[in-house]
């Protein structure tokens, strides 16, 4: 059984090879356009679901505890804005597709090694690591920040619909909220971790899928262990990318 270090190894060597000995442009060319269409078109549904309610939870919470009266009540619209481009846009829409997306690589590519597709790709002369995991990785990075993009603005406007059909706060007040101290860097800083998070969301799962062996109970297994890696990395890597960006 490898260990921590012996998986960190296989790991970095497995990066290394994908981004070696490329095939030709133009055979990524449709991997890459499949892939942006099952990682960012087909995850817009539930990134859009969650991000509605998100947006609508926050919102209504918020108003909520600052009845107190000396709280101004465009701070709904403020910590709704906060909450939706600083951590939620880009963190937990990290996590929800951490659960979709890596476990659809992790199981691809564990059913391709233990079917033997893989070792065909090798033995054709194909570097099977680039081939399967490269489009993968670029249609992440392409696709992510319109998904965080998209769970921003679905976040803000919800919390502004919610806030004025339940009354909880004035649309007036819910944009100038939204409007106060409004720094753009912020949505630069979320950005940036979405291009970190998308780089681990499918080297993770793919790398656990790549090194799969035995049926298909192992497959799943791959495709857990993918997923709880993968959720973990971004946590710690987001704590990091806060420290790093914003103090």
């Amino acid at each position: 059984m490898t260990g921590i270090l012996g998986n960190f190894g296989r790991y970095f060597l497995l990066m290394r090879r994908v981004f070696s000995r490329a095939e030709k442009k133009k055979i990524y060319r449709p991997l890459i356009t499949d892939e942006m269409i099952k990682i960012g078109v087909q995850s817009v549904g539930i990134v859009a679901l969650l991000s509605f309610f998100m947006g609508a939870v926050v919102t209504l919470q918020t108003a909520v505890n600052i009845e107190s009266g000396w709280i101004p009540k465009w701070t709904v619209g403020y910590t709704t804005r906060q909450t939706m481009i600083y951590e939620f846009s880009s963190t937990i829409v990290a996590l929800v597709l951490a659960g979709k997306v890596g476990s659809n690589i992790a199981s691809e590519i564990g059913t391709m090694r233990i079917s033997e597709q893989i070792d065909a790709l090798d033995i054709m002369g194909v570097n099977s690591a680039s081939y399967l995991i490269l489009p993968k990785l670029i249609a992440s990075t392409i696709m992510f920040p319109f998904l965080v993009l998209l769970a921003m603005s679905v976040g803000i406007c919800s919390g502004a619909i919610i806030g004025t059909m339940t009354k909880a706060v004035s649309l007036n007040d819910f944009i100038y909220g939204i409007q106060y101290d409004f720094d753009s860097y912020g949505i630069v800083y979320s950005l940036i971790k979405t291009v970190f998070f998308a780089f681990i969301l499918s080297t993770i799962p793919a790398y656990h899928g790549y090194y799969a062996s035995g049926g298909a109970l192992e497959v799943g297994k791959s495709s857990t262990k993918g997923v709880v890696y993968s959720m973990v990395a971004v946590m710690v890597g987001n704590y990091l990318l806060t420290q790093i960006l914003l103090l």
